[in-house]
């Protein structure tokens, strides 16, 4: 069994390179990504060095990073998000971080979370609970809707994005009339890293990228949360969504998706 927490000096230690980097410099060139997206020169420059600091420290681990994809191989992948919240990022929001996890067997078994303009950064590994700036945390107890502050992930944008987007409304149209507040902060790994803190009580994202979620799937569920795909089985790489609770509400929140699909007409998957 591959001791995974013998990892996790090497994370911490590439993601503390990126957030100096992300604190110090400015977004550089912007460069369209899609349609109503895009992606910084810094996004780039973040993601090109953890590559190469990684290879040198663990060459037997595969990586995958957002913006140029896959290198090397083995049973061991590093996932990374440069920058998540890249949006939020370059118009100067604080909601946006360095986000490196590490998939075994197609499950989140360690992951790193920097929020450098939060002074905020959680990690975890399998088996050794999730700890944000070295204290221990926990799911909140929260076990109503009534109670819950949830996150939902942002909108689609690109090909297929008003299809995608149905679903997306009539999820948020469910909960609004049942839950606290809902909160839509444009970073999923924020939002699983505050899902794991007790500071929202569900994070909700109608799409699985593996970069956005093997680390805060990974700190979340050290942390106590339920992570399942849309149909309720446990969350892998491969799941359509990406459904983070805290244990109580995980059937209340299936429930509601399930209300919103059966509202909508071909939109029966996230994406």
């Amino acid at each position: 069994m591959t001791a995974y927490h013998e990892l996790l000096p090497i994370a911490v230690k590439a993601i503390e390179r990126a957030s100096t980097v992300l604190r110090e410099q400015p977004p550089g060139a912007l460069t369209p990504k899609g349609e109503r997206d895009v992606v910084s020169e810094l996004d780039y420059q973040i993601e090109r060095d953890l590559r190469a600091f990684l290879h040198d420290l663990t060459p037997d681990i595969g990586f995958l990073g957002e913006e140029e994809g896959i290198s090397g191989s083995g049973d061991l992948q590093w996932a990374l998000d440069p920058i998540d919240g890249t949006a939020n990022f370059v118009r100067g929001l604080p909601l946006c971080g360095i986000s490196l996890g590490l998939i075994d067997g197609g499950q989140p078994v360690l992951g790193v979370i920097d929020l450098p303009f939060l002074n905020r950064q959680y990690v975890a590994a399998r088996g050794e609970g999730a700890y944000a700036n070295g204290q221990r945390i926990e799911v909140s107890s929260t076990t109503t809707l009534n109670e819950a502050i949830v996150g939902i992930g942002d909108y689609a944008v690109g090909p297929g994005a008003t299809g995608k987007n149905e679903l997306r409304l009539a999820l948020t149209a469910q909960l609004a009339q049942k839950v606290l507040r809902i909160r839509m902060t444009g970073s999923a790994a924020l939002d699983l890293a505050w899902l794991a803190e007790g500071r929202l009580d569900a994070a909700l994202t109608l799409s699985n990228h593996p970069w956005d979620m093997t680390a805060g799937v990974a700190i979340a569920t050290e942390a106590g949360a339920v992570i399942v795909d849309g149909d309720g089985t446990p969350y892998t790489r491969d799941s359509s969504v990406t459904l983070g609770t805290t244990p109580a509400l995980t059937d209340l929140v299936l429930s509601h998706l399930a209300a919103a699909r059966a509202s909508t007409t071909g939109c029966g998957r996230g994406g």
